[in-house]
């Protein structure tokens, strides 16, 4: 089947819109803002839900590891003395 040359012409106008819109969202998601923007979101999400708020057992966690960290440098540092 042979195709008529605005039949190519056509298809390969479809498909270079195809490939830019494909470029913009890579150049969107490779963005250091909207690398930045999820990542800020994801760590909200895992302190705080939208419906029930503040993310308490989360929250206790991460104090309780910093807790834990501070206290193996007191300790390291009253050793090294």
């Amino acid at each position: 089947m042979s195709q008529q040359p605005s039949d190519i012409e056509r298809e390969i106008e479809e498909t270079r819109e195809r490939l830019a819109g494909t470029i913009d969202q890579l150049l969107y998601r490779t963005s250091p803002k909207t690398i930045v923007s999820r990542e800020v979101a994801q760590v909200k999400a895992y302190y705080v839900d939208p419906v029930t708020g503040p993310r308490t057992d989360n929250i206790l966690k991460t104090v309780g590891g910093v807790v834990g960290v501070v206290a193996v440098f007191v300790l390291i540092r009253k050793i090294v003395r």
